[in-house]
């Protein structure tokens, strides 16, 4: 038996370009498509991954040393010709774009001294700069949804490759014939378009009366679209997650609902959120201009080079019935949002309030939700998760000017 290939995904200095969402876990285990793109690599290189990421996070996402390792950036999406490069990798070869380390296939030795010391020694590397089409990152939080059409399609081939998808009810209206159903999947009457992108569907997800779905669409393992539902492509809903109203372009990670009426478009959402009943996020100025997002690194609103952003919301956040969310708005981790009007568009991780003000989210009672809500899918919530929550409560302090 041929042993899987040790890929290692490191993050790099650019991740907190993509907090809030990297708060949680590193890069590559964001969700772009239909899979992670820890899963992405596992898939094209046959390997099983590890990671390089922040101290406070190596507990949860530890690191695994080999003889022969596969280095690669966590942000970066892979492509036939990028995975092309990576395969003809010698020994301690690497490759460079724009005299940036971007992958590289290293000894145990030599990935120790990258570690120790943050010098990779003599590599050789050649530089793909000029290549074309080949190296393709997320930078911040609304390249997941700008790419997710991109990703689903090529996702979709990528998992049902050599594969029979399951059989389609009779009652079910199609057009298009990307539609793939993974075994446990259940589909009641509803419309599917896959004339505009490929429809795949995760095993045991459910897909209830009326809904009218238009691809590129990703329903992940046992993800629910409730009745009624409106939704277009490009939009990703996430493992066990529940999606109802209109949803255009929006990629849930995981475990998170938005299960009611009420519009969310060209938005993120992460693990553990909650959007209430009748929530609206806008996702265009009323004057058409460029939207600006808070850049965490940058510590300032910056430019997203899109007229269409709407909500960026991080792990285990929430928001009350009837709750509006003006364009580029950014959610920290673990925020309580309610009240009439638009609260700002930066809100700090741990906020509980809205637009008429906000108090701090105190970390015990914080901990008091997620082990009930935890407890509810059976999933233990662990002294790692306790232990990341913490430090993002501790290093987002200076964000929450009330306190000061």
């Amino acid at each position: 038996m041929i042993a899987r290939k040790n890929i290692i995904l490191f993050d790099d200095g650019q991740v907190d370009h993509l907090l809030p969402l990297t708060y949680t876990r590193p890069a590559c285990e964001l969700r772009v498509g239909i899979l992670t793109i820890a899963e992405k690599w596992e898939n094209y290189l046959d390997g099983m991954v590890s990671y390089i990421t922040k101290e406070y996070l190596s507990s949860k996402f530890p690191i695994k040393i080999t003889d022969d390792n596969l280095f690669i950036n966590g942000r970066l999406l892979p492509n036939e010709k990028m995975v092309r490069l990576i395969r003809n990798l010698g020994l301690n070869e690497a490759i460079l774009y724009q005299d940036e380390l971007v992958a590289a296939r290293m000894d145990r030795k030599k990935l120790n001294r990258i570690i120790d010391e943050d010098d990779p020694g003599q590599l050789n590397g050649t530089d793909i700069t000029t290549l074309e089409g080949v190296v393709d990152f997320i930078h911040r939080p609304n390249d997941i949804f700008q790419k997710n059409d991109q990703e689903i399609r090529k996702d979709f081939e990528l998992v049902t490759a050599g594969r029979k998808s399951q059989i389609i009810p009779r009652e079910v209206s199609t057009k298009g014939f990307k539609i793939f159903v993974e075994p446990g999947a259940e589909i009641d009457l509803c419309r599917l378009n896959s004339s505009t992108g490929p429809i795949y569907i995760g095993k045991d997800a459910k897909i209830l009366d009326a809904s009218v779905i238009r691809g590129p669409f990703a329903l992940c393992e046992g993800a629910v679209v409730k009745m009624s539902a409106k939704i277009y492509g490009a939009t990703t809903v996430g493992p066990y997650s529940k999606v109802g109203g209109e949803i255009k372009n929006v990629v849930i990670q995981a475990n998170s609902n938005k299960s009611h009426d009420g519009y969310l478009g060209n938005a993120v959402l992460g693990e553990w959120c909650n959007l209430g009943a009748d929530t609206n996020s806008s996702n265009l100025k009323n004057n058409y201009a460029e939207v600006k997002i808070w850049d965490y690194l940058h510590q300032k609103f910056s430019p997203t080079g899109s007229q269409f952003c709407g909500l960026i919301m991080g792990d285990h956040s929430k928001c009350g019935i009837n709750t509006m969310f003006n364009t580029g708005t950014v959610v920290g981790v673990s925020c309580n949002i309610y009240g009439s009007g638009f609260p700002r568009t930066f809100i700090p991780s741990f906020s509980w309030g809205g637009a008429s003000g906000y108090m701090t989210y105190r970390l015990d009672k914080a901990f008091e939700t997620m082990e009930k809500v935890y407890e509810r899918k059976a999933i233990n919530f662990t002294q790692d998760d306790k232990n990341i929550l913490e430090k993002i409560f501790n290093d987002s302090a200076e964000y929450r000017s009330w306190e000061k």
